[in-house]
Formats: structure tokens, sequence, C-alpha cells
């Protein structure tokens, strides 16, 4: 059976965790979508990991790790990854990558950097992966798949061809120094080297995976509100962010996706630009951004502080709609345990008019959070294993998003650790 984990929101909602407890009934896990641009953190029996490339699933020996053709790929990131987990005792873990990805070139990073520099207080809050400038060239059809590194005069003539091209800008429009040929070439051949023993058809693999009626996870980057199409454009990713788009970035059919866990936050945080309806600010957002996550609300890959805000009905809703959600992993949920009330965002305020839909970006951008407030239970709620044995206002809580999102919790978070999970 296949399943995909995604986030409802912004990104950030814990699915790293999430995937990493599926993980243990899966044969294979995989990342269809995004670069090194997010993270997931990820606490288990080895220690606390960012992993930034490699899918959640890489703690345990018995599964195999895919990336996928839909994955922009940092090459000596990946390998980066790897030596940085397996210096720290786990397990080498078993890897493929289609012959299908596409390479996140030394330039992209560059021109992501030169791009948000150019912009100035215009900018998109980039995490400088290079992922914007990748996708761009991928779509522009100027991209260099991973098989392409097999081919020596391919990747010649097209390193001579993109180089002209690249350097036009870097010269006319960034003024900074040009790129050399030969030296991208040398470095195309060492990640050629780096990356050989792990080349595969990964959909054929899949195929296989499939009729063998294998366990497969597939693992989303960040979450519905940064979807390229459906999200808060132009404050959004490069790549679909649906479980939808699972299929594609796997190359696998629609039909085999069964389950689609969409995970949400019992509170809202955001990294980077954008509308946040529900945002809060100073000592208010300062308190639940300490309390919150494990260690604290700060980016896994910039280590930027997020923005805070209280769970949002109206965008959790519309996350899991376009998901197609068949289960919500509620997350976090511990963390409000410190408050003796509790805001929720349940409509949005825009010019005089009360909305639960989600709009388009230029009335977003207008809307104000309609909140009702919940009373809290005041109380720690970790280390609880059964949902009845809950505090009677958390499971209010609960029920209460339950209701308004309209999808069944069916996983609630109340810890950081693999083991701090309620199924319901």
């Amino acid at each position: 059976m296949v399943r995909a984990v995604v986030g409802a929101n912004w990104g950030d909602e814990g699915k790293g965790k999430i995937t990493d407890m599926l993980a243990k009934e899966a044969d294979i896990i995989i990342r269809f979508q995004g670069g090194a641009n997010a993270g997931h953190t990820i606490v288990n029996d080895y220690g606390k990991f960012a992993l930034h490339t490699l899918p959640s699933g890489v703690f345990y020996d018995h599964t195999t790790s895919v990336i996928g053709n839909g994955v922009a790929l940092d090459i000596p990131r990946l390998f980066g990854e790897i030596k940085s987990i397996v210096d720290r005792g786990v397990p080498t873990p078993k890897i493929l990558v289609s012959d299908r990805a596409q390479i996140v070139m030394p330039y992209h990073v560059l021109f992501d950097q030169y791009e948000e520099e150019r912009l100035g207080k215009h900018s998109f809050g980039s995490t400088k992966s290079g992922i914007a400038p990748f996708y761009s060239d991928k779509y522009a059809k100027i991209g260099f798949q991973v098989s392409e590194l097999f081919d020596e005069e391919l990747l010649r003539e097209k390193v001579t061809r993109v180089c002209d091209t690249k350097n036009i800008l870097l010269e006319h429009m960034y003024h900074k120094p040009l790129l050399d040929p030969k030296e991208l070439l040398e470095t195309l051949h060492g990640y050629r080297d780096m990356v050989e023993p792990y080349v595969c058809d990964v959909s054929a693999f899949l195929d296989r995976a499939v009729r063998e009626g294998k366990e497969i996870l597939l693992e989303g980057q960040l979450g519905t509100l940064k979807d390229p199409d459906h999200g808060i454009y132009p404050m959004v990713t490069s790549s679909s962010t649906l479980a939808a788009y699972g299929a594609i970035g796997a190359g696998i059919p629609p039909y085999e996706i069964k389950k689609i866990i969409t995970v949400c936050k019992a509170y809202s945080s955001a990294v980077g630009a954008g509308a946040f309806v529900s945002e809060i600010f100073g000592e208010e957002a300062d308190e639940l951004r300490r309390r919150g996550g494990d260690g604290g609300e700060f980016g896994a890959t910039t280590g930027r502080p997020r923005r805070m805000g209280w769970f949002d009905c109206v965008a959790s809703k519309y996350g899991c709609r376009l998901q197609g959600t068949t289960d919500v992993a509620f997350t976090v949920l511990d963390v409000l345990g410190y408050l003796e009330e509790i805001p929720v965002c349940v409509g949005y305020e825009i010019d005089g008019e009360v909305t639960t839909d989600f709009p388009v970006t230029a009335r977003l951008e207008r809307a104000k959070p309609v909140l009702e407030t919940l009373p809290g239970w005041n109380c720690d709620i970790r280390g609880i294993k059964k949902y009845e044995d809950l505090p009677e206002n958390c499971k209010k809580y609960i029920e209460f998003v339950e209701e308004k999102i309209g999808y069944p919790i069916t996983m609630v978070s109340n810890g950081p650790g693999r083991g701090d999970i309620i199924y319901r």
C-alpha cells in the first residue's frame, strides 16, 4: 500500500516525526519534491537530527530510502547528510536515487543569493538553497538530469551552452564573476562519482514494489499553503507540496495512493514571508516560540525564529481538502499545556464580511482573524498513551478543531519522541 505524509499549512508541522514513526511498518520511503531548502527534525534513540534531503525513514535498517525524480537533488549536501548520520552511529542507509532526478547546480545557489540581494526589501525570504533557480531551469529545459552525468559528450556540450547563457546574466544583471565551463565540468565529474552507486530507474523499482505489495511511504516537504498553484502565491515554494504530486514526483500511478496523512500543528507557525492571518506578536509569540517544538520554534534549515500564531481552522480545512486527507495527525499538542485559555481562528473577516473559505492571496492580505477562545487544560500531557486519559478540556480542543476542519484526527502527538503518540 502507498501512503503519503504531507503538511496542511506552511510547513514545519512535524511531518518528520510522523514519517519516522510510520516508517517502522514501511519497506520504502520516498522524497518526491523539493530540495534541501526545508528540514525535518527527528528525535529518536540515536539523538536529535535535522534532515534536509534524506527521507525521514533512514534510521531503520529494514527500509530503502528513495530520492524521487521530482526532488531538487543537491548531491554534495545529500552525501554530507549521509556522512553526518553515519558518523553519529546510524547504520548506513540503503539509498536509491532516480536517474531522472535533476541536479541542483552550484550556480543555482549563487543565483538564489544574487536575486534575493537584488530584490532587497522585495525579496521572497528564500533559504538561498538554489531551489527557485533550479526549478526555473528545469521548466526552461536547461536542467541537468542525473542520467546525463554518464554521457560525457552530451555533458560537455551542455555545460558550455548553459554557461554561455548564465554568464550573460552574471555579467550584465548581477555584475558577478563568470562561470568557467571547465571548472563546472570537473565539479559534475565529482558529482557523478558520488552518486553512481545509487542511481536506478526508480519508477520501475516502485512498479515492482507495488506489485509485490510492499509498504510505501511518500514524504512531502512544507505544506499546502506553500504550493505554487494552491498556496499563498508568490510567497510559495517552487514545486508542488500536494500528495497528488507524489505520484508524479515518484513515478507511480495516482490511484495507488490509498492513504493521505495530513499533519497539522495544534497551533500555527511559519518560516518566511507571506500572509499569516492568525499570527501573534510580542511576548505572547515569544513564549509560544520558546515552549514550542523540541527546543523551540526555529527553522530546521535556517535557524530563523518561526512566526507564531493560533490554530487556523480556515487555512487548515483548506490545506486538508487540497491534500485529499484521509487522516489528520495533530502534533505538538503538549506545548499548549501552559495556557489558561486558547484562542482559535475560526473565520476570516475580509472587507466587513466573515468567511470560512480560504481566499486568494490579494484578499488574504486584507483578512483579519475571527477568534473563538477555548478553556485550556493547564497541565503537562506528555507520557499519556490513551485518548481517554487526556484532560477533558484537551479532548474538547481536539474535537472542536476536528469539527471545524471536517477531517478525522486519528493521531495526536504529545511530545517530540517516537513513542509520544496517541492513536484515536
